[in-house]
């Protein structure tokens, strides 16, 4: 018997009607219910596993929001040693069909209907699915050729495969990683032992549940431990998609969930700490938040701790399982990535984070990439130290690292952070490679806010950088770039993070501009081009 069916069941014998999974509702309800009792979730697991073994189902793909009908699926699939696929509701049609292409599955749970009339004309799937009614509380779609979907996942699939996470990279089409029940268990008991002292009783799952973070940190780890875990819809914590957030909705929805524990990604973490900046109160319910995802600056986590908000760097990635290392309430350093944690082993190899111990067994639709096993070596790809007490920190992608026309290295994540720790600024992609100094493309947080205001961000930010590292022109973008929809001319991915080719394609004449005269005339420290791309 698997840890997370076994902590399940341990809690439905000693606390049987206790809250397991609750729902907010949002505003206008402001209600937290009980779906699922300890006992009932239990139930509820084994009923939908009992169903899928009985259709013979061994691959599963899940597209849903936020619910509790979510956590049931992915627990009977790990229940049942099925093959799990969860599908980010944030991707593209052309990423949906790229994921069923590479990993065709016997079985859809989807709260879309619609879900596969929305891929691409003559995408392959489209058709190669027959909806026979719910399960679960979601529509269950049935694949018309098993025998054909179970020949390609041979040869598509690592064995021993037990969930296949999907992540956008810097290109459109997303690499699935290919994840053993070994590795899971590993990295959510590494998570428990670090947060032990915490006693959380209640998580709140910010972040999507097809995030491997959430799926992993805000489930697994919290229901082994016996805490709640509460779920709300995208649009109950005030996300509205591509269009927007509400960030009063989601504060609400704080004070009216109190959690012990939330997962955030540093933009969300930036809202908060303005709210407090604001005279929002906490809730005093809060004892860990965790922030990753992406660099985040140092004095943007001072501010959280001057507000007294209980924020800890951690540092992951998917081939990982997600958490590598995290920081502690009993060992913590601002500006760090934590203390590694128990289930692998990290070291600075050539610069570069290596991680030995619990990690993927390769790439769906890779066989280069297989191991027969989910102990081995992952080089990261990023770059990192040590530093003397055994902190590990973060410098950059090393197919990022800019190489200045004199010599020096600069990782264009370090200076990005620091720039996007400022409030007027909403989002800044830094270049320089093969240049003599660093420039910025940089989209303020609101039209009203002047360039002034800019410039005395980055001469702020410039202060405490070394000056071969200094942004010494910069450009204003008309608006913040939206996240990417799947398509080669996106300038972010469907999660927001760069794609630093096309941006400098795209933008090279104005970043060429910014290097005018460059070779004759030592630039003033930073100067503003025109306002508009």
């Amino acid at each position: 018997m698997n840890k997370l069916w076994s902590s399940l069941c341990q809690h439905a014998d000693m606390k049987p009607d206790e809250p397991a999974i609750l729902r907010f509702q949002g505003p206008n309800s402001g209600a937290l219910e009980t779906v699922h009792t300890w006992r009932q979730l239990q139930h509820e697991v084994l009923a939908l596993a009992t169903a899928l073994r009985a259709d013979h189902v061994e691959a599963l793909a899940l597209h849903a929001d936020n619910g509790p009908a979510w956590i049931v699926a992915d627990l009977a699939c790990d229940q049942a040693g099925i093959t799990l696929l969860p599908l980010p509701r944030f991707f593209s049609p052309a990423q949906l069909q790229h994921a069923l292409d590479v990993v065709p599955v016997d079985a859809i749970l989807t709260d879309s209907p619609q879900l596969l009339q929305t891929l691409p004309s003559g995408a392959s799937v489209k058709n190669a699915f027959t909806q026979v009614g719910a399960l679960a509380g979601l529509e269950y779609l049935q694949s018309d050729d098993r025998q054909n979907a179970v020949s390609i996942r041979a040869h598509s699939v690592p064995a021993q495969t037990r969930k296949i996470t999907f992540t956008s990279g810097s290109t459109g089409a997303p690499k699935g990683v290919c994840l053993s029940a070994e590795t899971m268990t590993g990295v959510a008991g590494s998570i428990l032992d670090a947060t032990s002292s915490c006693a959380i009783e209640r998580h709140l799952c910010v972040l999507p549940l097809a995030t491997l973070l959430e799926n992993i940190a805000g489930v697994h780890a919290p229901l082994r431990r016996g805490a709640q875990v509460v779920v709300a819809s995208e649009e109950a914590l005030g996300f509205n998609g591509n269009s927007g957030f509400s960030l009063p909705t989601f504060l609400d929805a704080l004070s009216r969930c109190r959690p012990n524990s939330l997962i955030l990604i540093p933009q969300l973490l930036e809202a908060l700490v303005m709210s407090a900046d604001a005279g929002w109160k906490l809730p005093d319910s809060l004892r860990f938040i965790a922030v990753g995802g992406a660099t985040v600056s140092a004095s943007l986590l001072e501010r959280a701790w001057a507000h007294q908000l209980p924020v800890f760097e951690g540092y992951g990635l998917s081939e990982c399982g997600s958490v590598v290392s995290l920081n502690s309430p009993e060992a913590r350093r601002n500006g760090s990535l934590g203390k590694p944690l128990a289930h692998g082993h990290v070291e600075i190899v050539d610069g570069e984070i290596v991680v030995t111990g619990k990690v993927f067994l390769g790439y769906a639709g890779d066989k280069d990439s297989w191991r027969s096993t989910s102990i081995g070596h992952c080089p990261t790809g990023d770059l990192g130290y040590f530093d003397a007490d055994g902190y590990l920190h973060f410098l950059g992608r090393r197919k990022n690292l800019l190489v200045s026309s004199f010599g020096r290295n600069i990782s264009p994540e370090w200076v990005e952070a620091e720039l996007g720790a400022c409030a007027p600024i909403a989002q800044n992609y830094v270049f320089g490679d093969s240049r003599p100094y660093c420039v910025a493309l940089i989209a303020a947080r609101a039209a009203q806010i002047g360039d002034q205001q800019i410039e005395d961000c980055v001469t702020r930010v410039n202060a405490n950088l070394p000056e071969y590292a200094r942004i010494r022109r910069w450009h204003r973008l008309a608006a913040p770039f939206s996240r990417g929809t799947g398509v080669e001319s996106d300038l972010l991915t469907s999660n927001g993070r760069p794609r630093r080719a096309q941006i400098e394609q795209q933008y090279r004449e104005q970043i060429d501009a910014l290097y005018v005269d460059s070779l004759h005339v030592e630039p003033p420290l930073s100067t503003a081009a025109s306002t508009q791309p």
